[in-house]
């Protein structure tokens, strides 16, 4: 099931959305765990948030869910602050693009952490002049590859980690991307 839920200061740039919108895909969540995220979202909202947990077949005992969300623009950062702290969730925060500002991506898992990348207007992760400059000289110095880097830069190990719990919530209102770049 889909959630929509508004952040306080939300203008009226759509209906039932604020100036910004995006998506919330908690992929996994032990369920001792889902009153706790709920309590996060509800801070950031400043409204209860109640979601509809479903079972995450993927990994017995945990949860998943989704929420489309509309609100100030950076309330996509604000959400990703408020999951930080649950270590052990799989999930993803977007904040679409909207006028005079790019999207933005956050992906988290428990043995990668968080990654977050610009997105531009047509859901492809920017990256910038000088994180591809770093990137050249982290290769040269490691020994590792340039591509071994580039993939990182662009989250390729989180799509890796995560895409397994995505094809779960194939069924739902919300389509998830499967490739974003």
């Amino acid at each position: 099931m889909t959630i929509v839920v508004n952040a306080k200061g939300a203008s009226d740039a759509g209906p039932s959305m604020g100036p910004a919108r995006g998506v919330i895909f908690i992929h996994s969540c032990p369920r001792a765990v889902s009153p706790h995220v709920e309590w996060a979202l509800s801070s950031v909202f400043g409204t209860q948030v109640a979601i509809d947990w479903a079972d995450q077949p993927v990994a017995p005992g945990s949860v998943r869910a989704e929420l489309i969300w509309g609100g100030p623009q950076g309330t996509g950062s604000r959400i990703a602050s408020a999951l930080h702290p649950f270590r052990q969730l799989r999930h993803e925060v977007t904040e679409d693009p909207s006028p005079g500002r790019e999207g933005e991506r956050f992906s988290s898992t428990p043995s990668l952490g968080l990654y977050r990348a610009t997105i531009g207007m047509h859901g492809d992760v920017m990256v910038a002049e000088d994180r591809l400059r770093t990137a050249m000289l982290q290769a040269a110095t490691t020994g590792e590859s340039l591509a071994e880097e580039i993939a990182r830069l662009i989250g390729t190990p989180w799509d890796e980690e995560l895409e397994p719990f995505r094809c779960a919530h194939e069924g739902s209102t919300v389509r998830v991307l499967h490739q974003v770049v």
